[in-house]
């Protein structure tokens, strides 16, 4: 089982939880991933007591979507792994720390900011990814065998020529398919998210 220590039940938390979940199911679909809210986006503490419970309850893994390294230190500390989010944690809590999404919005902003200055900018919908190099994958742990770095760098080569992990057949908790094989959720449904995908244990409060 794999914990997840989440901020706020909102789409943006909840469709990172489920593509998460589909990520981890796509290569162990008898795996899941348990949730503990904490209602807040940086709070050492309750993190650090979200990921315990976690663990006590037999976790291997704990990934989150919070701002600390709490979560990571108390799974160093039981002997266990983490996923890191937001920036490199393996830099602080070490090797155990598998790998850590990340956000460079220097592009972006920079482009944004250009076009400001130059009178050109318009308000828009953004969806920055891997291909836009918005999103990226720190540096992964040494105690990641060669074989799964294959299979990562394999998986982003996917998502770089446009295939996405929301696409079906994708099942909602109870089981039932709610987007059939081929097709994927709609950037609008993933800005709307309020349900959880089959293998995520916990409810979207």
């Amino acid at each position: 089982m794999i914990g997840y220590v989440a901020a706020f039940p909102i789409p943006e938390v909840v469709r990172g939880i489920n593509g998460f979940t589909l990520g981890v199911r796509s290569v162990n679909p008898a795996a899941q991933v348990k949730v503990v809210w904490t209602n807040t986006w940086y709070d050492p503490v309750k993190e650090r007591e979200a990921a315990v419970a976690l663990l006590d309850a037999g976790a291997d893994i704990i990934a989150q979507h919070q701002d600390t390294t709490e979560p990571q230190k108390a799974a160093q500390e039981r002997g266990k792994f983490s996923i890191g989010y937001d920036s490199d944690m393996g830099k602080f809590v070490g090797d155990t720390v598998l790998a850590s999404a990340t956000w460079n919005w220097e592009t972006y902003f920079t482009q944004t900011i250009q076009a400001a200055l130059d009178g050109k900018w318009k308000t828009h919908a953004y969806w920055g990814g891997l291909k836009d190099n918005i999103v990226q994958l720190s540096s992964i742990s040494p105690r990641v065998p060669a074989s799964v770095r294959n299979e990562v760098e394999a998986a982003r080569k996917k998502i770089l020529g446009g295939w996405s992990i929301f696409t079906g057949p994708i099942k909602d908790q109870t089981g039932k398919v709610v987007y059939p094989a081929g097709q994927v959720i709609p950037d609008d449904k993933q800005l709307s998210m309020d349900w959880f995908v089959e293998g995520v244990v916990g409810k979207v409060q």
